[in-house]
């Protein structure tokens, strides 16, 4: 493991030690958590964005898609646990 050396504020430095006293953890287990928690988020976001542009260039190579009022009422379905058919996707009307 290698070691990193960052300067704190001191008052983030409290701030920390507060916010992990209250965690239960130590000041440097709660850095350590704080950081692997925010490379997570970029990282989905990241895998969002690839997702959304995959998805796009499917939409324009193809033309399908799915009205938004029928897939919310097929998703309010499922939540509800009622048996729904799946919407299909057709081309889009301008």
């Amino acid at each position: 493991m290698s070691t990193t050396t960052i300067r704190l504020p001191d008052t983030l430095k409290a701030r920390i030690a507060k916010a992990a006293e209250a965690a239960g953890t130590t000041p440097h287990g709660f850095i350590l958590e704080a950081i692997a928690e925010k490379a997570e988020q970029t990282e989905r976001r990241s895998d969002f964005h690839a997702e959304a542009e995959r998805r796009w260039a499917e939409f324009l190579q193809t033309g399908e898609s799915i009205p938004w009022d029928e897939m919310r009422r097929y998703l309010m379905g499922r939540v509800q646990d009622k048996a729904a058919p799946r919407p299909v996707a057709r081309k889009f009307a301008k």
